[in-house]
């Protein structure tokens, strides 16, 4: 698998020599912040010209080096990233003083590391997450069509737990975490991506496109092809590019996953209403009814949530010897058909396990479109953490990814 390299930088206090300089504004807004990630397009606060930058805070007359990566998205603008350490009330400002340098140093927080099968992202020498580009196969003497690439699995806890499972024996269809659609629409007929031992469809991964690391984030851009099977072959009708980022924050993993819908065709693909599609999460086989709940943003438990709509939604469970841990999803706001339907197994499901299941399911209840020539845009933000989860953690994170803090620069 080939991918390209495009710039990143990741600085803490570099060379004294220093080139133009912008006071840079950071304001809460409405929502108080903790850790939270912030972000601006260097040409929109003109400097767009330079990726080599340093960031410090001013408490006072003095200065505090912050951590700052410059990442070249693939658009070729420059994107400049830091947190916001601590907490910061609702209404305050924070000022910062960005300013070009001779050189950057690179940052080793924040790692990818390509295994020639799979790329595994740490902080702190600690696995996050692994992407699987390479071909899974099933388990030996299960058809061939369950095979699949281009998803996520393991998915990790702070402690080392494993909160993702693949091919379970009740659903060898079921990959980590995924983005497959189930009941599409094109040019007249009918066809299913996600259930593959129906065989006619699947997604397979394509490339890796950029990879990134250093002080704040590490990440990745992947393209997935979705293939439709006719009676004349396989045709792709539709690309997908996943943007994936890990953050350098306290007190748990939090990762963005971005997926970018692209009709590769000059026919639309319809993506019709079905009780479930899009991104899911099989979680891992230790957890089922008796050791595990759910809960969401308006505040239903795992018996009430299928078919409701929410912000987000967390599963905890128990893992082992190791304790509690558990996953956080939450949705964008601009997200289609947002507050996003949900698909849950309930208590009662696999044949009264219950084991856990969660799926953010935008066309569960309404068609969506995709025109030729377009791009569709998902978003969704993940967060990994042992012990509990409270609600009032869950609305400050939804707050900080749905509402980011403004940043604004001091002419």
């Amino acid at each position: 698998m080939k991918y390209i390299w495009i710039c990143f930088f990741s600085l803490l206090t570099l060379s004294v020599w220093a080139g133009e300089k912008k006071k840079v504004i950071v304001d809460a807004g409405n929502y108080p912040r903790k850790d939270c990630v912030v972000s601006v397009r260097l040409p929109d606060i003109g400097m767009g010209k330079s990726p080599n930058l340093s960031l410090f805070e001013k408490k006072g007359k003095k200065k505090k080096p912050v951590a700052c990566q410059v990442i070249c998205e693939k658009d070729g603008s420059l994107v400049l990233y830091w947190i916001l350490d601590g907490s910061t009330p609702a209404g305050t400002s924070r000022e910062y003083i960005l300013q070009e340098v001779k050189k950057v140093s690179k940052g080793d927080v924040m790692k990818v590391e390509d295994t020639g099968r799979a790329l595994i992202i740490r902080k702190d020498k600690k696995d996050v997450l692994q992407y699987n580009y390479a071909v899974t196969y099933p388990p030996a003497g299960v058809d061939l069509s369950y095979q699949r690439s281009g998803f996520i699995h393991p998915a990790y806890s702070p402690k080392g737990n494993v909160l993702t499972t693949i091919q379970p024996k009740d659903h060898y269809h079921h990959y980590g975490i995924w983005n497959p659609w189930t009941k599409i629409e094109y040019d007249g007929h009918l066809y299913d991506l996600w259930n593959l031992r129906d065989k006619k469809g699947t997604v397979r991964a394509k490339d890796v496109k950029n990879i990134y690391e250093g002080n704040v984030c590490a990440g990745y851009e992947a393209g997935l092809d979705h293939y439709i099977f006719t009676p004349d072959g396989e045709k792709v009708i539709m690309n997908e590019i996943w943007k994936v980022k890990t953050w350098n924050v306290p007190g748990g993993f939090l990762w963005d996953f971005e997926s970018n819908l692209l009709p590769s065709t000059s026919l639309p693909v319809l993506l019709k209403a079905y009780r479930y599609a899009g991104f899911g999460w099989r979680a891992t086989q230790e957890w089922t009814k008796e050791n595990c709940e759910m809960f969401t943003s308006e505040g239903k438990t795992r018996q009430q949530i299928d078919g409701s709509t929410a912000r987000w939604i967390y599963v905890t469970g128990q893992c082992g010897q190791k304790g509690r841990s558990g996953l956080l999803f939450l949705g964008h706001p601009d997200n289609y058909n947002f507050p996003e339907p949900l698909r849950i197994w309930d208590e009662n499901a696999n044949g009264g396990r219950g084991d856990a299941f969660v799926n953010f399911a935008p066309t569960k209840n309404k068609d969506w479109k995709l025109e030729p020539g377009k791009k569709y845009v998902l978003r969704y933000r993940v967060f990994s953490y042992d012990g509990e989860m409270t609600r009032e953690r869950a609305d400050r994170l939804w707050n900080e990814f749905a509402y980011p803090p403004k940043v604004r620069v001091i002419k």
